[in-house]
């Protein structure tokens, strides 16, 4: 597109790091001045976000082609709270997005943190928080939320499907430990609302192998069929019939196991040929029942708790029983 103005290539090197944003203030820094960002505006070659903030790219955003779209989208909401507030800070899900945590809403809410919990001006469509004074990382030149300190706000400010999935995520990238929740537990400790979400620390794995994994295991624990193991071995014969997500046993010797379909987070040929060969080979024994369900956006999607539970039910399954991360089924 040709733009009715000369823009400085700085703005360029700015809005690469920025996903596509710049400032009012940043533009004034380059040299271009504010009645230029205005025809910039009126020509439909950029569009104005919020009070001080545009996005340099003409495509709508909902209709951008990107690999990395969900990320780009929850990357450039923290962007905005960034720029719309020269002297805020990153937090919540919007630090999360930017330290490359997964399991995140797909759209979040700009929100940022102001020194001496300024609150005055807010701009429209963002969110200013009070946190006081917490520990920071650099990103992209702008001060983010401490990883820990991100992941609490989120578990005070996110669904319960995505702050957990956030922490969940973190432990078992093991970018944090398991001290590292008792952390988060202090810090959430007289906030508001924390009666609410204190609970959900208890449903944090480091054994979700991805966030759909995650999210339907929430759905298992909200229709009472918590999985009786995960990430489980199953053997015969000597040989490795395959892994599985979870499993459940029954009280006729059995095995009901359920696969997440990873696509959604992996992807390729080579991977759907491997679940096909793992799948053949657990349900040739006649002693494993294999359900596979699309991963899950969050816990209600595809209802997958209440399917499975329906399944258990109907085939006799008890609670109670604890299944080691390897089994052998000629054992």
């Amino acid at each position: 597109m040709r733009h009715p103005e000369t823009i400085p290539d700085e703005i360029w090197t700015l809005a690469a790091r920025q996903e596509e944003l710049v400032s009012i203030s940043q533009c004034a820094a380059a040299g271009l001045s504010k009645h230029a960002v205005a025809r910039l505006v009126r020509s439909g070659a950029w569009t104005r976000v919020t009070r001080g903030v545009y996005d340099t790219c003409p495509v709508p955003v909902q209709e951008r082609i990107r690999a990395d779209f969900h990320d780009h989208v929850r990357r450039r909401a923290a962007w905005i709270g960034l720029l719309a507030y020269p002297d805020g800070v990153a937090t919540g899900g919007c630090a999360l997005a930017l330290l490359g945590v997964g399991g995140l809403p797909s759209e979040l809410d700009p929100e940022v943190s102001r020194p001496a919990w300024m609150d005055a001006g807010v701009r429209p469509g963002t969110v200013l928080r009070r946190y006081g004074t917490f520990p920071v990382v650099q990103h992209g030149g702008r001060d983010v939320a401490e990883l820990v300190h991100a992941l609490a706000q989120g578990l005070l400010t996110l669904p319960r499907d995505h702050a957990v999935a956030s922490i969940c995520d973190a432990l078992r990238e093991d970018r944090i430990c398991a001290a590292d929740l008792g952390r988060v537990r202090m810090l959430i400790h007289g906030r508001r609302g924390v009666v609410a979400v204190r609970p959900w620390l208890d449903l944090v794995t480091g054994r979700d192998a991805s966030p759909a994994e995650t999210f339907a295991r929430l759905s298992f624990v909200d229709h009472g069929v918590p999985p009786d193991g995960q990430q489980v071995a199953f053997w015969s014969g000597g040989k490795l019939l395959g892994r599985v997500d979870f499993a459940w046993i029954l009280p006729d010797g059995r095995y009901v196991v359920v696969e997440i379909d990873g696509r959604e987070f992996h992807s390729g040929n080579e991977m759907l040929a491997d679940d096909a060969t793992r799948q053949n080979g657990l349900v040739g024994t006649d002693r494993v029942i294999v359900l596979r369900f699309p991963a899950p956006r969050n816990s209600s999607h595809g209802d997958i708790g209440l399917q499975v539970a329906e399944r258990l039910h109907w085939l006799g399954w008890l609670p109670g029983t604890s299944i080691g991360p390897v089994v052998h089924l000629d054992g």
